[in-house]
C-alpha cells in the first residue's frame, strides 16, 4: 500500500520511547529494510521510506540500531526538552536545514509519574510538572510546526498532518493519576479539535488527528505485564482480550498521516484498544 509519504519530512517527538522508535521504524522503513521485515514478519504495513527527525529528550540509545541502518541522508536524530520555547524552535529549525519543513509531526512524547497518588494529595508541583510534560510541551511543539508552514511548498502544505497521541487515561480518567489523565485529555479532544479549525488557515489541505493508545506491549511496561494480575487488569474490561503492540500504534498513525489515504479526515480520535470499555476499579480484594 502506497501512502504517498516517500521523502515527506516526518518530525516525531519521544522517538526513543517505545513506541516512539516503533513510529520511527514505520516511517523509515523500505522495501530493502531487511531488519524491519525480520522482526515484523506479516505485519509489514508499506515502504513509506520518509525522511525523519527523531527528537528524544535525554535518552537516545534506543535510537541507536535505527541510525546504524539508516544514513544521514534519511534520518536525523536530535535532543530538546519540549518545555522550552527556545530549544522547541531550534529543533524545527535544525530539522528543516536537514531535511526541507516539516510536513508531518507526530506528537508522541509524554510522562507518566509512577507513583499512585489520588488528587488530594497531589502536589502542585507534580500537577504543573506532569501538565508542562505532557501538554504544554505538546503546545509549544503544534505552534512551531504551524509556523514553519508559513511560506512551505505547496507539496509540503497538500501533506500537512499533525498526529497527537494521547491515552485511554484521557478517556476513561485513571485512578491516582488525575494529572496524566487531564493532560492527555485535553490533548485529544480540546486541542485537537481546536487545532483543526485553525491549521486550515495556513495549510488549506492540513488536518489534525489524534490517536490514543490503551495498554501497550513496550519494553518499559513488558515486565509488569508479566505478572498475570496486572495483566488481568489490563485486559479485563477489553473484548480481544490482548495487548497492542507498539506496531499497532503506529500502523494507525501512519494511516492518519497520510494525505492519501486519510485526507478527508481530520479531528478525529482513534482509540486502539482492542475495544476497551473501562478501568478496573474493585479488584476481588476490594470487596
Amino acid at each position: 500500500m502506497d501512502l504517498g509519504l516517500q521523502d515527506a519530512h516526518v518530525l516525531i517527538t519521544g522517538a526513543s520511547g517505545g513506541i516512539g522508535v516503533e513510529i520511527a521504524r514505520l516511517f523509515l522503513c523500505t522495501y530493502a529494510s531487511t531488519t524491519f521485515r525480520r522482526t515484523h514478519p506479516h505485519r509489514f504495513l508499506s515502504a513509506l521510506n520518509a525522511k525523519v527527525t527523531a527528537h528524544y529528550n535525554t535518552h537516545s540509545t534506543p535510537l541507536g540500531p535505527l541510525s546504524a541502518e539508516y544514513s544521514a541522508s534519511r534520518l536525523y536524530c536530535a535532543q530538546a526538552a519540549l518545555s522550552s520555547e527556545t530549544e522547541v524552535a531550534a529543533l524545527f529549525t535544525n530539522a528543516a536545514a536537514q531535511f526541507g519543513p516539516v510536513q508531518v509531526v507526530v506528537v508522541s512524547h509524554g510522562y507518566w509519574e509512577p507513583a499512585n497518588t489520588p488528587l488530594v494529595e497531589m502536589s502542585l508541583e507534580r500537577w504543573q510538572s506532569t501538565l508542562d510534560s505532557n501538554l504544554t510541551s505538546s503546545f509549544l511543539v503544534a505552534r512551531e510546526y504551524l509556523r514553519g508552514l508559513s511560506g512551505a511548498p505547496e507539496r509540503v502544505l497538500d501533506g500537512a498532518s499533525i498526529v497527537f497521541v494521547g491515552s485511554t487515561a484521557g478517556k476513561f480518567g485513571e485512578k491516582d493519576h488525575a494529572d496524566y489523565a487531564t493532560a492527555k485529555s485535553a490533548l485529544m479532544y480540546g486541542l485537537t479539535r481546536t487545532l483543526k479549525n485553525e491549521i486550515v488557515k495556513i495549510a488549506k489541505k492540513g488536518r489534525v488527528n489524534c490517536v490514543a493508545p490503551g495498554w501497550t506491549m513496550t519494553p518499559h511496561k513488558a515486565e509488569s505485564l508479566r505478572d498475570p494480575a496486572v495483566l488481568y487488569m489490563a485486559v479485563a474490561t477489553t473484548p480481544l482480550k490482548k495487548v497492542a503492540s507498539s506496531l499497532d500504534i503506529a500502523n494507525q498513525i501512519a494511516l492518519l498521516a497520510s494525505a492519501k489515504i486519510s485526507g478527508h479526515i481530520t479531528g478525529e480520535l482513534v482509540v486502539v484498544a482492542g475495544g476497551m470499555e473501562g478501568r478496573i476499579l474493585n479488584t476481588p480484594e476490594d470487596m
